[in-house]
C-alpha cells in the first residue's frame, strides 16, 4: 500500500488528485486548515477504500510545521508520493499599495512552500526513494505586471524545485513542479479568464497524477500550457513591456 502525503489537501486541485487516488488502495496523510472540508474529503476517500489520516495546520505560519511533520512521522514509515498544493492568489492591486500585504503573499506562496520542501527532501533522500510534486503556476514563467507578486513566489518556488530536483535525482526521489494554467476553482472565481483555456480540476488531476508516476520533472497542465508558455517567453523585453498581460 502507497502512503500518499497531501499538504493543502482541501484546494480543489488536490481534492481531485485525491479521489483518484483513493480508488488504487492507499493510504493518506491529508493536512490543511478548514477541517470541515479535510474531514469531509477524508470520508469520501474511506468510501473509496483509503486509509487516511487528517491533521489541521495553517501551512503559512511556518512555526506550525514542526507539528506536522511529527506526526506524519508517527503515521508513516516512509512515504512514497508527496503532492504540496497549499497556496493563495492575491490580488495585485492590493499588494502594490501595502507591502504588508506583499511580504505575507510571498510567505504564504514561496517561503513556507521552500520550508516544507527542504524538510520533505531530507526525509526523503534518507530512505531513498520516492516522488515529490509540487502546485507552482505558469506565472512563473515571466513576470508579468498582472500578477508579478503572485508570480515571482511560484518563480522562486520553481527555481528552487530545479536545484533540489538534481540534488535528488542522486538518490533516486524525483521531483515534479506542476505549472497549471487556468483552472476552473474557488480561487479563480470571478476572474476575467478566457474560457477556452481553463480548465477542469478533474482534467488537470488526471494530468498531475499519470505525471507524478512518469516522474516528469516540469508539467504543464494542461499541456498547451507548454506552447503557449513558451511563446510568451520568447517575446523580447522591449515589447513585453508594453503589453497588457
Amino acid at each position: 500500500m502507497k502512503n500518499i502525503l497531501v499538504i493543502g489537501a482541501t484546494s480543489a486541485i488536490a481534492t481531485a488528485c485525491v479521489r483518484l487516488w483513493a480508488n488504487k488502495g492507499v493510504a493518506f496523510f491529508l493536512s490543511g486548515r478548514n477541517s470541515e472540508k479535510l474531514n469531509a474529503i477524508a470520508d469520501d476517500c474511506r468510501v473509496r477504500g483509503a486509509e487516511v489520516n487528517t491533521f489541521n495546520v495553517d501551512l503559512a505560519d511556518i512555526s506550525q510545521h514542526n507539528a506536522m511533520f511529527a506526526e506524519i512521522a508517527n503515521k508513516f514509515n516512509d512515504i512514497d508520493v508527496v503532492l504540496i498544493a497549499h497556496g493563495t492568489l492575491p490580488e495585485q492591486s492590493k499588494c502594490e499599495k501595502d507591502v504588508d500585504l506583499t511580504l505575507q503573499e510571498l510567505n504564504t506562496n514561496a517561503v513556507a512552500t521552500i520550508a516544507m520542501l527542504t524538510r520533505l527532501a531530507n526525509i526523503m533522500e534518507e530512505q531513498g526513494k520516492g516522488s515529490i510534486a509540487v502546485i507552482t503556476s505558469v506565472a512563473g514563467d515571466r513576470g508579468r505586471p498582472s500578477n508579478y507578486v503572485y508570480g515571482s513566489a511560484k518563480a522562486a518556488v520553481s527555481t528552487f524545485c530545479e536545484g533540489l530536483r538534481a540534488r535528488l535525482f542522486k538518490s533516486g526521489v524525483s521531483l515534479t513542479d506542476i505549472r497549471p494554467g487556468f483552472v476552473d476553482t474557488p480561487m479563480t472565481q470571478g476572474l476575467p479568464l478566457p474560457q477556452k483555456l481553463v480548465a477542469s480540476p478533474e482534467t488537470v488531476a488526471k494530468r498531475i497524477v499519470k505525471g507524478v508516476e512518469r516522474r516528469i520533472s516540469v508539467l504543464y497542465v494542461p499541456l498547451f500550457w507548454a506552447g503557449i508558455m513558451f511563446i510568451i517567453r520568447s517575446i523580447p523585453n522591449f515589447i513585453f513591456k508594453r503589453l497588457k498581460l
